[in-house]
């Protein structure tokens, strides 16, 4: 049997091997997070109504606390601290155009995670996507030199790849409530499948880059953003427990997208996009583990009171 195994095992191995190289993982990393997105909020859009999005953005006073936030308070800090950690300069312009990119696509997904409030989520991910598109081309040319970049690059995505889905959910839940509720539980499991799967062709892609970033102090670099991002949102979230942590992870989580968009037009060097791409999946990963551990008994909420 012995023997058996011995003469299996190498062979096993080699075409394990063979089928992992064959895997093209650009392809399926973007396949997964783009199903991840469009399953996400079309299961957003089914489970709420215009009414329910719209009136949380109506307490203009949580509004402008969040714009402050994302906007204000983060950037600052973290320019702050980059001047005090010990990171390389591709690492300080990675954090730097994250710093000034708010609005993550998938906060509707975070808020779900952490049991926080999902109206406000969806509507609070574009007011900050939006925000965003104004924000970072008039900012990032004053904090980077030699960056350039126009306010529809960073719009583009919302009514691209966000918006559409959402409608349809808010469209199909508006006439047929019963199919709607019926369709929910089926994305949302394949938004998580898909998200895993995003999450792990990611890990495949930038394993060396993570490798290497690991040795040049980016963990403790991406420790203190997420707690201090974390911190400034849930501190200014208001007095409900659901709006707190609904804010504290969409300001520790960063536009992704916008990010992207920024580094690739404006620089050549690879490890200014590893870190940006490493820190928001560190993020997301962070943020999922917190609430698997804090958050479990809460119960979702969709209002705001």
């Amino acid at each position: 049997m012995n023997e058996l195994l011995s003469r299996l095992n190498p062979n096993l191995l080699q075409q394990i091997d063979f089928y992992f190289h064959k895997i093209d993982f650009i392809f399926l990393n973007r396949l997964s997070f783009l199903l991840f997105i469009l399953a996400m909020l079309l299961a957003t859009g089914l489970s709420l109504t215009v009414p329910q999005i719209i009136e949380p953005l109506r307490n203009w006073r949580l509004v402008l606390r969040s714009l402050i936030a994302n906007l204000v308070i983060v950037p600052i800090l973290v320019l702050g601290l980059l001047h005090f950690i010990p990171v390389s300069e591709p690492i300080k312009i990675g954090f730097t155009i994250l710093a000034v990119a708010a609005g993550p696509p998938v906060l509707p997904k975070l808020a779900q995670m952490v049991n926080g409030n999902l109206a406000f989520a969806a509507g609070l991910m574009m007011v900050l996507m939006l925000a965003s598109a104004i924000f970072m081309p008039i900012v990032l040319p004053l904090v980077l030199d030699g960056v350039q970049i126009s306010p529809w690059q960073v719009a583009k995505p919302i009514f691209v790849s966000l918006l559409p889905p959402l409608v349809i959910g808010l469209l199909i839940r508006s006439r047929f409530e019963a199919i709607a509720i019926s369709v929910i539980p089926f994305l949302r499991r394949v938004n998580s499948f898909a998200l895993i799967l995003g999450l792990a062709s990611s890990l495949a892609l930038q394993f060396n880059s993570l490798i290497e970033l690991a040795k040049s102090g980016i963990v403790l670099a991406i420790a203190i953003f997420i707690i201090v991002a974390f911190a400034v949102g849930y501190l200014l979230g208001g007095p409900n427990i659901d709006t707190r942590l609904t804010l504290g992870v969409g300001t520790a989580q960063r536009n992704i997208a916008g990010a992207l968009i920024v580094a690739g037009t404006n620089f050549e060097d690879p490890a200014i996009i590893s870190v940006i791409v490493v820190t928001s999946l560190s993020l997301f990963v962070v943020i999922r583990l917190i609430a698997r551990q804090s958050f479990v008994k809460q119960t979702p909420s969709t209002e705001l009171s």
